[in-house]
């Protein structure tokens, strides 16, 4: 009889007879599973896919998940119980941690009130401020080393990532609006202000609302779990902006920057510089998701509503990192660029 993953990790981890399994939808990339106990214990067991296929980051993602609850232990972060981060294990590469309260954000915004959004908002900005603070053992980038060893400066390892994932693009030939080197060149020229960055920071980078429970009755709504930190990396704090307010202007996310300066002690100020490394990150998240649609093989519905909202974000993005270095790329250079590259 074929015994199953979670089953499998279970029986490794000595937790036998479960009461209740459920499968926990929402993720793209891992198997994910619920196990309750009748002695009260309820946790989450991840399994990584058995292929290999993916992003260049996207290796042994499981260290970095390990390494994001480890570092933020504490308030809303699962605690790991049980973890095996060799895939050369005879069960292979799991996490095994508690669970956290709520349901998915995502999932009850439009039940929310506005008090509601806005008490959560400055919640959410404390808990992201909390995680900012937290500092890595002396390099910038994935504690996985997917790309290489923890590079010594923030440009370093910035550019490590963006290159991996334009090296991605090509061999997934992958439909980006511009031509690669042309989003390298762009890239290149603006990095000079990613060494205001000094401290390598923990990032999580999917701080999107499915990634955030939340828990309570109507009226009494609180942030109940921060999950899936398996995308993060020690760098430069700005980066999780990029998320926190999905597509959106993180500048006039006033609750958000509350919560934020109360935890950190003094406020976020949107420099031209910060400004500057904020597009930088954007462009490199939406590098990725445009991306990755290959390797999932999101099908041509899901491939193509990605396109309509990334690819012109990130025109707009690369085209300003552009603009202060001379004159900005005309609206017939991007549509040429795109049609050479499709």
């Amino acid at each position: 009889m074929t015994v199953d993953v979670t089953t499998a990790v279970l029986e490794a981890v000595g937790a036998h007879g479960p009461a209740s399994r459920r499968p926990l939808a929402g993720g793209t990339y891992n198997t994910v599973t619920r196990v309750t106990f009748d002695d009260g214990r309820d946790w989450v067991v991840k399994v990584p896919p058995p292929h290999a296929t993916g992003l260049s980051y996207e290796q042994h993602l499981l260290v970095n998940e390990v390494t994001f609850y480890e570092a933020a232990a504490g308030g809303p972060i699962p605690q790991v119980v049980h973890s095996e981060l060799d895939p050369g294990a005879p069960t292979g590469a799991y996490v095994v941690m508690t669970t956290r309260p709520g349901l998915p954000w995502s999932a009850v915004a439009d039940g929310l009130t506005a008090d509601e959004t806005r008490a959560l908002r400055a919640e959410f900005g404390a808990a992201v401020g909390r995680l900012h603070g937290v500092t890595g053992p002396g390099g910038y980038g994935y504690p996985a080393e997917p790309l290489g060893p923890l590079a010594p400066s923030w440009r370093e390892a910035f550019t490590a990532m963006t290159d991996a994932v334009l090296a991605d693009a090509e061999r997934y030939a992958a439909r980006l609006p511009w031509p690669v080197g042309r989003i390298h060149e762009v890239l290149a020229g603006a990095s000079d202000v990613l060494d205001e960055v000094t401290r390598p920071a923990l990032v999580h980078f999917d701080l999107w609302q499915g990634n955030l429970l939340v828990t309570g009755e109507a009226g009494a709504r609180r942030i109940g779990g921060i999950v899936d930190g398996e995308r993060m990396f020690w760098g430069d704090p700005v980066a999780d902006l990029v998320s926190t307010s999905l597509f959106g202007d993180p500048e006039t996310d006033v609750d958000f920057l509350a919560g934020y300066a109360a935890a950190t002690g003094s406020p976020l100020v949107f420099t031209p510089s910060v400004r500057r490394r904020l597009v930088l990150c954007r462009s490199y998240l939406y590098l990725i998701m445009l991306t990755e649609t290959v390797p999932r093989g999101v099908g041509p519905d899901a491939m193509e509503a990605t396109w309509n909202a990334v690819a012109p974000r990130l025109v707009a993005a690369l085209d300003e990192l552009g603009q202060p270095f001379g004159r900005g790329f005309s609206g017939r250079e991007l549509r040429r660029g795109a049609a050479s590259d499709g």
